[in-house]
């Protein structure tokens, strides 16, 4: 193989060349180096030896020496935020917004920074302009996740929608649940004011969205119930059997007043008890007891507990079964057992309570929205930490 002779003459030349760039990044780099101010170098450490309360003083001292350095505002913001001196970041990020020297990409991203102050600090009507501020630009996706957070903080449920709908595709599947739920906090205000032809629009428009909406199902029933309908509202609320049936404890009263206004109050009971023996449920558990002891007597709802505490265990279920056992024994029996029924219901007072999926809340009461984390049927509605009597 022949090779060019110039091509020997070349070679030194490229290696000259590409020596001469690499002192010539290194030299930019030292220059660049030198010219930052300690403090943000000492910044930096602190940052990385978790350090935030220093590292604020240092980026100060650093702001102070070089004012024009955006990058160092920009942390410095972030930083007050993340201690809660939003007041303090809200100066800063509303200083950059306001600067006419720095890049449009900059002025957004200080922008962006200024909502999200605004929202930690509660002020959601200024956040919302500033968010709205970055609709149709290069943060605009940015901006539509906060401003259908701040929709749901405000229970301003149309304009979630509308949010909602703008998201990009991939997102938008991903809230199918969460706007379903949207529509479904207006068909209740809707149903609260007897505006059943918008309940019916809103609910329609839940189940397009999400075919398994539990909730667009129950206010269904009760739109019925309401018009009248009962046995359209008994169709509805059993549907939710094959939706989901942790529910079916929601709508177990609903279903027996609506079986009683139509003369079918047996076929109600039984549709309770076949729920109750394929979904074990302390909640179904207590309306039935309570519909046995009102209708059947103490008897009748004792044989029923403790048939089901004999199947699935639990310290709600023994509750019960010493109320009812209370109402049967002899009077020289029955203060005995109050005693031990106070110091039981003492224990399920604190553990039968619902706790969320997603950040481990507990309540009393069922909640379609977590009001700590503020996730959308993350409750699972059935009770929770009951006691296992099982040995």
């Amino acid at each position: 193989m022949e090779i060019e002779y110039w091509w020997l003459l070349a070679l030194p030349l490229f290696f000259a060349l590409g020596w001469l760039a690499a002192r010539i990044d290194i030299r930019q780099v030292v220059q660049e180096s030198r010219a930052l101010p300690r403090s943000y170098l000492s910044g930096l450490n602190f940052l990385l030896n978790e350090q935030p309360d220093k590292a604020i003083d240092a980026f100060v001292e650093a702001v102070r020496i070089d004012p024009q350095t955006v990058e160092l505002h920009f942390a410095l913001g972030s930083l007050f935020r993340r201690r809660g001196e939003t007041d303090r970041a809200i100066r800063i990020h509303q200083r950059l917004v306001d600067r006419e020297d720095i890049s449009d990409e900059h002025r957004l991203q200080a922008l962006g920074e200024l909502g999200q102050d605004f929202l930690k600090a509660g002020l959601l009507d200024r956040a919302e302009a500033a968010f709205l501020r970055l609709r149709g630009t290069k943060a605009n996706d940015v901006a539509l996740r906060y401003l259908l957070e701040i929709y749901q903080q405000e229970k301003d449920w149309t304009k979630a929608i509308e949010v909602a709908e703008a998201l990009p595709g991939h997102e938008g599947v991903m809230w199918h649940t969460e706007v379903a739920n949207f529509h479904c906090e207006l068909a209740a205000t809707a149903l609260a004011n007897s505006r059943h032809d918008e309940v019916r629009v809103h609910l329609d428009r839940a189940f397009e969205v999400n075919r398994r909406c539990v909730r667009a199902s129950l206010l269904l029933g009760d739109l019925h119930a309401a018009l009248g309908r009962d046995e359209e509202a008994l169709e509805a609320w059993q549907r939710i059997e094959n939706q989901d049936p942790n529910y079916l404890a929601l709508v177990a009263e609903r279903v027996m007043d609506a079986c009683g206004r139509l003369g079918r109050v047996a076929q109600g009971h039984q549709l309770l008890r076949s729920w109750l023996a394929g979904h074990a449920s302390l909640d179904l558990l207590d309306e039935l007891f309570h519909w046995e002891l009102e209708r059947e007597g103490p008897k009748a709802a004792y044989e029923m507990v403790r048939e089901e505490l004999r199947r699935n265990p639990t310290l709600l279920g023994l509750d019960k079964l010493l109320e009812a056992a209370a109402l049967n024994a002899p009077a020289d029996q029955r203060a005995d057992i109050d005693l031990i029924k106070q110091l039981i219901h003492g224990h399920t007072r604190r553990v039968a309570r619902y706790r969320c999926n997603s950040c481990g809340f507990k309540a009393r009461q069922f909640h379609w929205r977590c009001p700590a984390c503020g996730g959308w049927e993350t409750y699972p509605p059935r009770r929770t930490e009951e006691f296992d009597l099982t040995p």
